[in-house]
């Protein structure tokens, strides 16, 4: 099942590729569900240890913009997420090449004990996860 997955992600990835524009931005909006009363620790430890990291992809120009969402009232239970976080990358290829993250967290989090500790703390308080790249549609065009 798991090779299964990878090989589907790695045929979207393909194929997101080969619509991609190389100067058009790339955008994907990574959803969180957490467990029930654990929002606001996630969102605390997300704040803490993944935003900086993503702040400073913006600061390289690997990432143009990233922004928080939160749903304003609830939904069913089915089809309920608690944040949505949307990164707009320079383009596709950038955000499908390899990129060498753990250099950063190392430089942005000496204390490497207490940043892995709370980031497996962050995604235990998870009920799911997903991730969606997006594309304007242009309503205009014929």
């Amino acid at each position: 099942m798991r090779r299964l997955r990878w090989l589907f992600l790695l045929l979207l990835s393909s194929a997101t590729l080969a619509q991609s524009s190389p100067d058009k931005p790339f955008v994907v909006e990574y959803y969180y569900k957490t467990k029930w009363g654990h929002a606001d620790e996630f969102l605390r430890l997300f704040k803490k240890n993944h935003y900086p990291l993503l702040k400073k992809e913006v600061e390289m120009g690997r990432m143009l913009k990233v922004w928080m969402d939160q749903p304003r009232y609830h939904t069913t239970e089915d089809g309920r997420w608690d944040y949505r976080v949307t990164i707009v990358f320079k383009n596709a290829a950038v955000a499908n090449e390899a990129f060498d993250e753990d250099a950063l967290k190392k430089q942005l989090f000496p204390d490497q004990e207490t940043y892995q500790r709370e980031e497996q703390r962050r995604f235990e308080i998870l009920d799911a996860h997903w991730d969606l790249p997006v594309k304007t549609v242009d309503l205009e065009a014929r």
